[in-house]
């Protein structure tokens, strides 16, 4: 079996002339904001002269699943998508893929010498994970999910395992919104990361689905990644003295047989760029720079953009506000909310709410001490609006100030991501990325451009 990284989390794997893939990402940046590290820029001519077997996506978030990728492939090609909601099916059909196929937990789809096998993930909502059998080998892609004690014995029962595709990042999503209230992370693997790769004895290790970092100049770049290739390395031989780790750089192919593992030629269409040793430098919470600060990096909105972001803040939002639950208790009683919009110039524009319940109004400084505050680059609030944005890289700031004692002490209990911003523009969306990047595929023409980053 020879195994090829593309990005991320994405393989090709290749057995007896079939060739499949996994989570096909041949962009960079994607996300928007997450760039290739090590770096590397693709062929996209010679990516469409690809003929792949079969396609298969793990989950529906952006950076697995991604149509301006998927664009890139012959429109005959099989998909395969584990995802619970229709719509995405409809908008990879719409993008003229004629066979869609939904992926059912432990149903094998079998193509040529490939058996593929979607595992139950901790968040069967949204994540799977895939087992692949061909050619005498069996292989764990363990995508970017966490494994529940049942998987794992289930897992274990499915021994042994010639090489497990692990996550091996922590990453800070949750951390980064409010990092004046949160403590910096150990640079160490979890305990039952070696708890279950004991349990699973693979004679090969791949450090997976991390191969990216944020804008050059962004501060999440030493505050977002906690372990390095190295830390991983070390603390992976020493848990499973007998297993080998190997890191698997975007293009780098091996073939993997029961006497060992092989170099074997790269992929021809991933063409890494610059020094490919490179690795996480973690820092705690890195001193992060205003919000402000951070803003003057994006393009200036179109006065047509500005005025779209002032209506959502003034007339949407507060409508939108009661139509969203929060998650915890904080918001059962009335709040005053700060939202803090900053432009390309780093200039802040205010909006104060009256949070009652489940109604939300304009409201002045007069009306109370301040429960909740929000910061934002205009710019982003915007591509969220249209393009499309997800959380991970709006450079929101939640929190950054410091409240009176009884406003201390309820934030102190309540869960960051029940921000109002974030339930309003999230809450109940699914797939605006992927359907913001149809429009511009369909009508690249009428479809307004990403803002771009300094």
């Amino acid at each position: 079996m020879r195994i090829s990284r593309i990005l991320h989390a994405g393989y090709v794997f290749e057995c007896e002339g079939t060739r499949i893939a996994f989570d096909t990402i041949f962009e960079n940046p994607f996300s928007r904001n997450c760039h290739a590290f090590p770096d590397v820029r693709f062929d996209a001519a010679a990516i469409r002269r690809e003929r792949f077997a079969a396609v298969f996506i793990s989950h529906f978030h952006d950076d697995h699943c991604s149509l301006e990728s998927l664009d890139l492939l012959d429109r005959d090609t099989p998909i395969y998508l584990y995802c619970r909601f229709d719509e995405l099916f409809a908008m990879i059909r719409q993008l003229g893929f004629t066979r869609v196929h939904p992926l059912e937990l432990n149903a094998p789809v079998l193509v040529g010498p490939f058996e593929v096998i979607p595992r139950e993930a901790m968040d069967a909502d949204v994540d799977s994970m895939f087992q692949v059998k061909a050619g005498g080998m069996n292989v764990l892609n363990v995508v970017d999910s966490w494994i529940d004690e049942g998987t794992l014995a289930e897992l274990v029962r499915q021994a042994p395992w010639d090489m497990v595709l692990w996550p091996f990042q922590t990453m800070r999503e949750i951390e980064v919104l409010a990092p004046s209230r949160a403590l910096a992370a150990p640079p160490n693997l979890p305990e039952h990361w070696i708890d279950q790769l004991r349990a699973l004895d693979p004679r090969y290790v791949v450090p997976s689905s991390c191969q990216f970092q944020q804008e050059p100049w962004s501060w999440y770049n030493r505050a977002f990644f906690p372990i390095s290739y190295a830390q991983f390395t070390r603390e992976v031989r020493a848990a499973l003295p007998r297993a080998r780790v190997v890191r698997l750089d975007p293009s780098v192919s091996v073939l993997l047989g029961s006497e060992g593992l092989e170099n074997a030629p790269p992929l021809a269409w991933v063409h890494p760029v610059g020094p490919q040793d490179v690795d996480y430098v973690y820092e705690g919470n890195a001193a992060p720079p205003s919000t402000a600060s951070i803003a003057r990096h994006f393009a200036p909105l179109t006065a047509e953009q500005d005025a779209r972001v002032r209506r959502y803040c003034s007339v949407e939002l507060p409508a939108k506000y009661g139509d969203v639950e929060a998650g915890s208790a904080y918001f059962d009683v009335p709040r005053i909310w700060q939202l803090t919009l900053y432009d390309h110039d780093g200039v802040a524009t205010c909006w104060r709410y009256r949070l009652d319940g489940e109604a939300a109004r304009l409201a002045g400084a007069e009306e109370g001490p301040l429960g909740w505050t929000t910061e934002i680059p205009a710019a982003k609030l915007y591509a969220a609006l249209e393009l499309g944005e997800s959380l991970t890289s709006m450079y929101m700031r939640i929190n950054d100030a410091v409240f009176d004692d009884d406003h201390e002490a309820a934030i102190a209990e309540a869960d960051v991501v029940d921000d109002p911003l974030i339930r309003c523009l999230f809450s109940d969306t699914f797939g605006a990325y992927q359907a913001a990047q149809l429009r511009r595929l369909r009508c690249p023409k009428t479809v307004a451009p990403a803002q771009a980053g300094a």
